[in-house]
């Protein structure tokens, strides 16, 4: 099954959104969930995902972070049955004083379970992001695999990013990693391009939807993926219109 959420909202009004989403993955079934959330800029979103995996199901999820003055998104993931599997995918881009806050939690609460979070952020202006993630692997919960990514690029000075990914093991015999970065765009990659003939601001957006690539590759649907591409393609527009050269370090 597969199931598509998009959240908007008319733009500058001020108000405040808290969806929640709770799902039972029952035993051998699979489920895709994507959320794409493109609300107005006075929006203030309070979003709540729970999943319960139970054996031998698999869950995966898709969140895309674009619109909003503040987004927080709290994902928790239980994988509760012998085999249960969960792939957690996220894109967000920030413009102007935009907030992208993300939390996520992947329980392994059952032997032989598998879990893989990959979500990656490009941030302009003065915006902000925030990833906080746990895994958890309680003592029963053999022969886990799980692992935690967060990536960062930071188009402007003014940009920042807070990552903390984090590991509670209670056993052994477990495959574990997590790992975060926050870097503006790679310098040399830049100047590879540039010395090529490539436009500073073309080579930079080059830089940037290949580095969004991957997470896109993962959407749900070919529909989803289309729309992920087109609203990022468009924000970095919007950015070489009013690029002016800057060290964002």
């Amino acid at each position: 099954m597969t199931v598509v959420e998009h959240h908007t909202s008319s733009s500058g009004a001020v108000s405040m959104a808290a969806p929640v989403l709770e799902a039972q993955v029952e035993a051998d079934a699979r489920l895709r969930h994507a959320l794409v959330q493109d609300l107005g800029t006075g929006m203030w979103n309070l979003a709540h995902q729970a999943f319960r995996v139970d054996q031998n199901a698999t869950v995966e999820t898709f969140a895309a972070g674009l619109g909003g003055c503040y987004a927080r998104t709290r994902t928790d993931c239980r994988l509760i049955g012998r085999g249960a599997e969960a792939r957690l995918t996220a894109a967000y881009y920030g413009e102007h004083d935009q907030t992208h806050d993300f939390r996520t939690f992947q329980e392994h609460a059952a032997p032989d379970t598998t879990s893989e979070l990959l979500f990656k952020g490009a941030l302009d202006g003065t915006s902000r992001s925030v990833y906080s993630g746990l895994i958890r692997v309680d003592p029963e919960a053999v022969r886990t695999r799980a692992y935690q990514t967060n990536r960062n690029i930071k188009l402007s000075a003014d940009a920042w990013a807070h990552s903390v990914p984090n590991l509670e093991i209670e056993t052994d015999d477990v495959v574990c990693s997590h790992a975060s970065t926050v870097s503006p765009v790679d310098e040399e990659q830049l100047f590879y391009l540039e010395s090529r003939g490539v436009p500073t601001t073309i080579a930079e957006r080059l830089l940037v939807e290949g580095f969004f690539h991957d997470v896109i590759s993962r959407a749900p649907s070919e529909t989803v993926g289309l729309a992920l591409r087109a609203a990022l393609v468009e924000r970095l527009d919007r950015r070489m219109r009013t690029f002016r050269p800057e060290a964002a370090a």
